[in-house]
Formats: structure tokens, sequence, C-alpha cells
């Protein structure tokens, strides 16, 4: 007979994972750190393989920890919902979230919609700043949750979607023609701004930033006035904005990892209960495995 999981191991894997440590861990379940290590001995001889390899100070996952990771997020949300649904007490309180605005028109009103209807009595506080704040505010405990992009591994994230990056300009306008090339971007230390100038320097084509800005709703509206041209997820086109490719003599840009950071300070039910509505809501990693397979 085939061993079955342990739902409390898999939560304990899960906060090694997010939070890169078996003390971070430990205060996340609350539990000692020679409890944790006895639960990861317990869960590796459950599956016959090793899950994580020392790096340094830090615990890194195995090929098999990060195939199983995927498995234990799954499993420990599901045990969360299925709880959840037989419990005669209904959640109350307060959760906190942080989003970049360009994520926030597209992405906030089926969240709010579907997370409002199954908790009506939970008050959700949502915070709309790029994506370095709000790593800040979730190391810092200000935030349970944030929805963010282009971490390039510098903090724990569960990536949920995956989008292409894309060069876009003005429908009614020929800004893509304008030497030197206007550009609206984020600020000097965003991540779109620099892969755009990096794709765009490797041309030889003459450009300038003529806009800078943080916000989605500035940098639009330079594009969709034929101010200038810019880069933008495939969530973040606007009714009058055209995508520029190869034929206008724009290079092709990365796709974007866009995940779900949380809080390694405390986990509550509230925070894993929007975490399993942004999830549902915006998942789209299950359908780009399967279009590469």
């Amino acid at each position: 007979m085939a061993h079955l999981l342990d739902i409390d191991q898999l939560r304990t894997f899960v906060a090694i994972a997010e939070t890169g440590s078996f003390t971070r861990a430990g205060e996340v379940v609350h539990k000692t750190q020679s409890a944790v290590s006895m639960q990861m001995k317990r869960l590796e001889e459950r599956i016959g393989q090793a899950v994580f390899a020392r790096d340094g100070r830090g615990s890194k996952l195995t090929e098999s920890g990060e195939r199983l990771l995927d498995y234990a997020r799954r499993i420990v949300r599901l045990n969360h919902e299925a709880m959840s649904a037989f419990s005669g007490a209904a959640l109350t309180g307060n959760v906190r979230l942080g989003v970049p605005d360009d994520y926030a028109d597209r992405y906030l009103p089926e969240i709010m919609a579907r997370f409002s209807r199954s908790y009506p009595s939970v008050e959700l506080t949502v915070m709309c700043e790029p994506t370095p704040d709000l790593i800040e505010r979730i190391q810092g405990g200000e935030i349970d949750l944030a929805i963010i992009t282009n971490t390039e591994g510098k903090f724990p994230v569960e990536t949920f979607r995956r989008e292409r990056l894309l060069w876009v300009g003005s429908m009614r306008h020929a800004t893509h023609e304008i030497e030197p090339l206007p550009l609206a971007l984020g600020r000097p230390n965003c991540s779109w701004r620099r892969i755009a100038l990096e794709r765009i320097e490797e041309t030889g084509r003459r450009h300038r930033v003529l806009y800078s800005s943080w916000n989605a709703g500035a940098v639009a509206a330079a594009v969709l006035a034929g101010l200038a041209i810019s880069v933008l997820p495939e969530s973040g086109m606007r009714p009058g904005m055209r995508v520029l490719g190869h034929a206008d003599g724009f290079p092709t840009l990365p796709t974007v990892d866009i995940g779900l950071a949380r809080s390694p300070h405390e986990r509550s039910a509230l925070a894993d209960a929007l975490a399993e509505h942004i999830i549902s809501s915006l998942d789209n990693m299950s359908e780009t495995v399967a279009a590469a397979e």
C-alpha cells in the first residue's frame, strides 16, 4: 500500500521553500528548528528522496524538492479549502494585499468579487505600489500578500502566471517611426525598463526616455496620446494600443513571471484564503506547461 503524505509535513516543507530557512520556517509554522528538521527527515523517508540540499547557511531545493513543491502547495491549499467549507465559523478580520498598479485594473475586480462573495465579513485592504516597494513591505510585515513580478530570485515567490512582454504604441499614431525613438518607461530600478533599454540598444537604434513613472496609467496615457512607445505585459494592453513587432523594427522581448509573495512572519487563515482566490483566478501556468509539452 502506498504511503500517504502528511499535511503538516507538507505545510512545513512549503514554509521552508518560501522562507529559505529551517529557522524562519519554524517561526511561520510555530515549531522548533529540531521539530522542523525531524519533519523533513520523515518526509524524505516517506517519498524516498532528498528534498533539500544545504546551500551555505540556507536550504536549497533539490530537483525532487522542486517537483514536490507544486504538489505540496496544492495539497495544503485543498486541505484548507475543504476545512473552510465544513467550518461552522465564518472568517472575519482584515487581510492586506499589495499589487502593482500595472495589474490592479486587470486583476483586482475578479479577485475582489470572488473573495467578497466567499468571505463577506472580511475587510480587504489593498495597497498599489511597485514590486520593489511591495517586497520591502512584505519583509517588514506591513502586508500579508503581494502580487509581484520579476524578482529574479531575490525573494521567495509562488509563480502562478507567465505573460509575454510586448512593445506597444498607439493605434492612431506612427510614434514608432520617430527618431530618436521616444520611450515611456518605469523608474530606473524597474526590470521592464532595463529589459527594454537593453533590447533597443542591441538594435543600434537611437532612443530616449521621454516619460518615466511608476504609475501604469501615466505610462499608458503617454502611449495612447502618441507621445511615446512602451513595454507592457499582455494583460496591460488597453483599447487604442497596438503591438509592435519585427515588421516594425522591434526585437522580441522575454516573458515575465508573475507570482505571489507571502509574509514570512506569520501565516493566517485569511491570507491563505485570499491566496487561493488569487491563484485560482489568475493561474495560467498549467496552460503554459501543457503548451510546452
